[in-house]
């Protein structure tokens, strides 16, 4: 008989209930046939693990070095086994597919591609303004995948199980109402900026406010920002004259706003796909960032001041994949 994880088991569950008969009741065994199994134990390992008394069973110290080598490899092995089965079951449940994303324009691209590579997926997607919220949600098995974004220093941490994909990182834009005095310009200055009111994303909603502040620091001048908003309602407070702001390269002009670039690329951000290292999209990892590259590419061709301003850069924002 040659030594087994089962056996391991059956020496600490009898050195944690202190006696076979308490032992056999948690292993759901019987005491005279526990009694048999430690004996076999004992047989394969050369000498006795416990003494016998009329008060319970102690660990001899041949069963304290027993013990303390089982103490140390039993976590482990639960922890793969856990691992194992988390996987295998990942892998036999019907195709489910949770896609979270902040505000970019990736999400479109990321559907289309689990959609063509897992057609029998049944794909759901919600969106969040800021990225850590995302990762918790990966982490805790709540999502399968996510569109994440972020600015230089503020690049996230490793979290346990999720794979991270940096796809580009491409220069922030000034977001402009198209009757203002710079809008007629090829890029304006940060700094010409600096004096007018703002809309901009609450300090709370995420870590673009501080980015911004920062950058703005170095100019000596921080900006009046009387209108927090994200999404829709920033665009709309631009377009209606009120204020400036930023955008992503990416951003195609509504009418009402112009898009214009920043002298000097002061501002960036990046572009991060992500998904957990056993989730179904794990296999299909190259497919789905070519996809996904690609779909950003005309992307980038749609935006005509971000087009234009890779023809000058050509090297800047290429993607990494």
């Amino acid at each position: 008989m040659d030594l087994e994880i089962r056996h391991l088991r059956v020496v600490c569950a009898i050195a944690e209930a202190g006696s076979l008969t308490r032992a056999a009741a948690s292993l759901g065994m019987t005491q005279p046939g526990l009694s048999a199994q430690l004996r076999r134990i004992e047989t394969l390992l050369g000498g006795a693990l416990f003494d016998r008394r009329r008060a319970g069973s102690a660990p001899t110290p041949l069963g304290d070095l027993v013990l303390a080598h089982a103490r140390a490899i039993l976590p482990g092995v639960d922890q793969l086994l856990a691992d194992t089965d988390r996987a295998a079951r990942r892998a036999a449940a019907p195709a489910r597919l949770r896609v979270g994303s902040v505000g970019a324009p990736l999400l479109g691209h990321l559907l289309l591609a689990v959609r063509e590579l897992l057609p029998d997926a049944e794909v759901t997607a919600r969106c969040r303004y800021a990225p850590g919220p995302l990762l918790d949600d990966l982490c805790a098995g709540r999502l399968e995948a996510a569109v994440l974004g972020d600015h230089p220093g503020q690049e996230p941490p490793p979290r346990d199980g999720v794979l991270l994909y940096p796809l580009v990182t491409e220069p922030v834009f000034a977001l402009l109402p198209a009757g203002h005095r710079l809008a007629g310009r090829e890029e304006v200055s940060l700094s010409e900026l600096a004096g007018e009111d703002w809309a901009a994303p609450r300090p709370d909603s995420d870590r673009t406010r501080e980015y911004w502040s920062s950058v703005f620091a170095l100019t000596d001048r921080q900006p009046r920002v009387p209108y927090e908003a994200e999404g829709r309602q920033l665009i709309e407070i631009v377009r209606a004259g009120l204020a400036v702001s930023l955008c992503q390269a990416t951003f195609i002009e509504v009418p009402g706003v112009a898009v214009r670039p920043l002298a000097g690329n002061p501002l960036w951000y990046r572009h991060v796909l992500a998904w957990h290292r056993d989730g179904p999209l794990a296999r299909h990892g190259e497919a789905v960032l070519r996809r996904v590259r690609d779909g950003y590419l005309r992307d980038c061709s749609d935006s005509p001041a971000y087009a234009r301003w890779r023809l000058r850069h050509p090297d800047a924002a290429r993607p990494l994949v």
